[in-house]
């Protein structure tokens, strides 16, 4: 078996038993039963998750920030140049991005990956080698990766989970890369079947023109891949067609923190793609995801939405990095800790609601 097989063979659906104990258990707390909202639910997934209520606090928790090239860069798709890619990821090393600022405030620990970055980094602490290649190829012209290309990502991404899930209770994922919202969009477009307009967004702020040769740029890999409108395609042949290499490292995190039972909040449109890659070859490993936002990009909200994920925040955020995943950290650490710490009402001595009475 392959790890990315015996990794899926390795993930099991949410525990039963344990989400019946958390949904009683919060009908039990000193508060009105439902008023915490969607945060209610959400400690009853991650009790779920973990097989036992309370489940583990999610902290410390630890930022992936995958960063990789690509080639589709090459079609006029984004203003920026490449080379920002690199430049970037010696910003996060040097902690002077917004990533690293979130990150600050929420106590969390950010690890950069360069899994495809086109060119050669210095080594620097939080820095992890894994380049599978410099970059994707053109996908308009061909497949964006081969097949084995696309596994190894995956594969390096399980990986990644493994090394930080031994020390951290929850993931967030990051993603850094030159052009990748065009990726992301033929993704979503891809495994969703809805057309590249309503998928393709903005990305770094391109203005109208360079916005609708964009959109046609994802039809034109879409097409050339047989992938417009619906596919029989598996999917790691529709990742290796259209995907980036953070793309394919970012579900492979996903599919290893399933398997390690450890929670992982999803950032924008990038990592909203490469959940939907995750789901196609595992569904079950949703169960430990958990949407952080949602993005101004319009690919993102029909990703989370196919996915039947609901976003903790809304902000129009459109950074990447990892930051609005950040921003709902506090969210999903505060869901836990009422089943750790509130009262119940026999414990505090508070009355309950008169069960005759409306």
């Amino acid at each position: 078996m392959t790890l990315i097989e015996e990794t899926v063979a390795s993930i099991a659906p949410l525990d039963e038993a344990a989400m019946r104990d958390a949904r009683d258990h919060q009908a039990r707390l000193t508060k009105p039963p439902g008023s915490l909202g969607v945060l209610e639910e959400l400690s009853v997934r991650l009790a779920g998750l973990a097989g036992r209520c309370p489940p583990p606090l999610p902290e410390p928790a630890a930022v992936a920030v995958f960063a990789a090239d690509h080639g589709v860069h090459a079609q006029g798709v984004t203003p920026w140049p490449q080379e920002v890619t690199a430049q970037m990821v010696a910003n996060f090393l040097a902690g002077g991005a917004v990533v690293n600022a979130f990150a600050a405030q929420a106590g969390a620990a950010v690890t950069v990956i360069d899994i495809g970055v086109a060119a050669e980094l210095d080594d620097a602490p939080g820095l992890l080698r894994r380049k599978i290649a410099p970059s994707t190829a053109d996908m308009t012209a061909g497949p964006a990766m081969t097949t084995d290309e696309a596994r190894r990502a995956v594969e390096t991404g399980i990986q990644v989970a493994q090394e930080l899930g031994s020390g951290a209770r929850c993931l967030i994922t990051g993603d850094m890369g030159i052009a990748n919202t065009t990726a992301s969009a033929a993704l979503i477009a891809a495994f969703t079947g809805l057309p590249p307009e309503r998928v393709t967004g903005r990305g770094t702020g391109i203005d109208d023109a360079t916005h609708a040769h964009k959109i046609e740029v994802v039809r034109t890999a879409l097409a050339r891949h047989g992938l417009l409108g619906g596919h029989g395609k598996k999917p790691l042949e529709v990742l290796a067609a259209v995907g980036g290499l953070e793309h394919a490292a970012i579900a492979g995190l996903v599919l290893g923190a399933a398997a390690l039972r450890v929670p992982v909040i999803l950032d924008g449109v990038i990592a909203g793609a490469a959940a939907l890659v995750a789901a196609a070859l595992c569904p079950d490993a949703l169960g430990g995801c958990v949407a952080g936002h949602r993005s101004a990009e319009p690919g993102h909200a029909a990703a989370i939405e196919a996915l039947g994920l609901r976003p903790l925040v809304d902000l129009e955020l459109r950074l990447g990095e990892g930051t609005g995943a950040l921003l709902a950290l506090p969210l999903v650490q505060s869901a836990v800790r009422v089943l750790h710490e509130v009262a119940t009402f026999d414990s505090a001595g508070v009355s309950e609601k008169d069960a005759g009475r409306p």
